[in-house]
């Protein structure tokens, strides 16, 4: 029989649709996972501490295939996955849509000021004036990384007429390579990161990239905090620099209640939250691993390939 390993958390979308002869192991507990993944060909080890999943992947000596619900591993540890040839699926995709939706709602919220008209509501206040007076329509936006998450967004500001352009490896035609889009940073409003988190990718907005933005531009983050310098936003933000940043994630992350961020009115932290506005993602994330079960077993490809080597 084949042995799967699998956090107890999808254990009800799972189970009754599992075939009769797979060996489950189920677990709920970091101490149980380490149990659990003993002579477990196949994983799910999903956790909310990032370390127990690393430390189950150790454990898990005759693992063949890792699944995961996250879309970047970056915390696990690449050696043991590629010294051990393990064919790894995750979770890219899955969160696609709501990502996609919150980054148009993090731009209109900015633009139509709309955390103040929020808080007036609070307050019980009319107000005379929008605080926001912005416009989607016609602007510029430049959208770094075209994934699954990046081919949902740009058809989407294309329909409030926004002009996207999108900057990948291949390039082609109204596409920047990623050599070409520093040099025309100042030609947008929007500048938006949807890039995975690779040593190729951090820190790739820094002080010079800030500093070559139209000060009217936002910068928006649903990738990962560590592709930003995040020093360097702060004094852009204080400075005026730029207009404002919408950030979906942070370094550290949770941040700390101290942290200076917090402090500035035109920085906009939504907490990680894009990828969890939704009530889909397990469902979806159960429907997947079936098939890709179903294909495993039949020694057909599975799909989405996450590669350790390249670390996404």
């Amino acid at each position: 029989m084949t042995k799967l390993a699998a956090s107890g958390l999808i254990r009800p979308l799972l189970e009754p649709q599992l075939p009769e002869d797979i060996e489950v192991s189920w677990f709920m507990t970091h101490e149980e996972a380490l149990e659990a993944v003993k002579g477990a060909e196949i994983g799910w080890f999903d956790m909310n501490e990032k370390e127990a999943m690393a430390a189950a992947l150790h454990a898990a000596t005759d693992l063949k295939w890792l699944n995961s619900i996250y879309a970047g591993l970056d915390f696990l540890p690449m050696d043991v996955l590629i010294d051990r040839g393990i064919t790894v699926t995750n979770g890219v995709g899955i969160n696609a849509i709501t990502i996609a939706e919150y980054t148009i709602m993090g731009m209109l919220n900015i633009a139509k000021g709309y955390r103040d008209v929020v808080r007036a509501q609070e307050r019980r206040e009319w107000l005379m004036d929008s605080p926001g007076k912005r416009e989607l329509a016609g602007s510029k936006a430049l959208l770094l990384g075209y994934g699954a998450i990046g081919k949902l967004i740009k058809p989407r500001l294309e329909a409030f007429d926004v002009d996207v352009t999108v900057v990948r490896r291949s390039g082609g035609e109204g596409v920047l390579t990623p050599d070409q889009w520093r040099g025309k940073l100042g030609e947008f409003d929007w500048v938006i990161l949807a890039v995975p988190s690779t040593p190729e990718t951090e820190n790739m907005i820094g002080a010079e990239e800030l500093a070559a933005m139209k000060r009217e531009a936002v910068l928006v983050n649903i990738a990962r905090g560590e592709v930003v310098d995040q020093p360097a936003l702060i004094e852009a933000l204080k400075a005026r620099s730029i207009e404002g940043a919408f950030l979906d994630v942070t370094t550290p992350e949770p941040l700390p209640n101290e942290h200076e961020l917090w402090t500035l009115d035109n920085a906009h932290i939504s907490m990680h939250l894009s990828g969890r506005a939704q009530n889909m993602m397990f469902i979806r994330s159960a429907q997947r691993f079936l098939e890709n079960l179903q294909k495993y077993r039949a020694g057909e490809p599975i799909a989405p390939i996450f590669d350790p080597k390249l670390g996404y």
